[in-house]
C-alpha cells in the first residue's frame, strides 16, 4: 500500500484544461476485470441522465476495445473543426468520442502500447469540442493500469462507479478498484452488480445463476452507500447489437442515476 502511494505521489501530471468545453461533472465507470458489463452500465447511466434533462457526454476511454458507438447505432466518423474535433451525437443528443469514430474500419485493431493509449485519452479530453456538458461518463478499460491512472490524474474526476458481478472472486477485483480510488482521493459514488440474477418471464422467480448476490455485503465492507443490481436480460444484448440502447425501458439504475447527479 505504501509503495503504491509513494509511486503515485511521484507521478506529477497536471490536469489538462479544455478551452472549448464547460464540463460540470465527470464520472468514471470502472471495473477490475473485463466482461462484467461496464460499457452497458455507462450507456444506461448516460441515457438516464439525458432523460433527466442533463446535457450528457460519454468518453470511451477503452481505446483498444471501444464499444460505445455501436451500442448507440453510431457508425459515422468524427470530423475536425479548426484545431478541435467535434464529438459524434446520438439520436437523443448524447455527445461521445471513441476510437471507433476515428479509425477507418470499426474492426481495425488498435495496436498501441500503454503510454500511447494514455495519450489518446488525454487528447479525447483536451482536443474534443465538448461544449456545455452537465455530466460526462468516462468508460474506462478494465484494470488499474495506464489509462485509469491518466484519467484519475489528468481529468477532474468527481467520482467513480464500480461495476462487478456476483462471483466470489469479484470482491478482490472490487477491492483493487476501490483502493486505487482511495489512493487517488476520488470518491466511490456507487457499486453496480451486473448479471445479478435471472427472472423467469413465466413464474417471475429469480434464479441466481452466478451465485447469490453479495453486492450489499461488499458495499457495506467498503463504505459504498449507493448500490444497484442489473439482472440477466437478453433484451439488453439485443438492443446493443441493434444500436438501440437508448430505447431500453428498465428502471434498475434510475435511483442510482438521481443520487450521483
Amino acid at each position: 500500500m505504501s509503495d503504491s502511494k509513494e509511486f503515485l505521489d511521484n507521478i506529477k501530471l497536471e490536469k489538462v484544461h479544455n478551452k472549448d468545453s464547460e464540463i460540470k461533472k465527470v464520472i468514471g465507470v470502472i471495473s477490475g476485470k473485463g466482461g462484467v458489463g461496464k460499457s452497458l452500465v455507462t450507456s444506461m447511466l448516460a441515457v438516464n441522465s439525458m432523460r433527466l434533462g442533463k446535457k450528457t457526454a460519454i468518453m470511451d476511454a477503452d481505446i483498444t476495445g471501444p464499444s460505445i458507438p455501436k451500442a448507440f447505432g453510431i457508425h459515422g466518423k468524427a470530423i475536425g473543426a479548426h484545431d478541435s474535433i467535434l464529438p459524434v451525437v446520438s439520436k437523443s443528443g448524447i455527445k461521445m468520442m471513441s476510437m471507433n469514430v476515428l479509425i477507418d474500419e470499426e474492426t481495425q485493431p488498435v495496436l498501441w502500447r500503454g503510454p500511447v493509449i494514455a495519450g489518446a485519452v488525454s487528447q479525447f479530453w483536451n482536443d474534443v469540442m465538448w461544449g456545455d456538458i452537465d455530466v460526462m461518463y468516462v468508460d474506462m478499460p478494465p484494470g488499474t493500469g495506464d489509462v485509469a491512472l491518466t484519467v484519475f490524474q489528468q481529468l477532474p474526476i468527481d467520482g467513480i462507479i464500480v461495476v462487478s458481478s456476483p462471483q466470489e472472486l469479484v470482491e478482490m477485483i472490487v477491492e483493487k478498484a476501490v483502493r486505487m480510488a482511495d489512493l487517488m482521493k476520488i470518491p466511490v459514488l456507487g457499486l453496480v452488480e451486473n448479471l445479478s440474477y435471472f427472472e423467469c418471464p413465466n413464474c417471475k422467480e429469480k434464479h441466481y445463476i452466478y451465485g447469490m448476490s453479495r453486492v450489499d455485503e461488499i458495499a457495506e465492507k467498503y463504505g459504498i452507500s449507493n448500490v444497484a443490481r442489473i439482472p440477466i436480460d437478453p433484451t439488453f444484448a439485443a438492443l446493443s447489437d441493434r444500436g438501440e440502447i437508448e430505447d431500453y425501458k428498465a428502471d434498475w439504475l434510475d435511483e442510482l442515476t438521481q443520487k450521483i447527479l
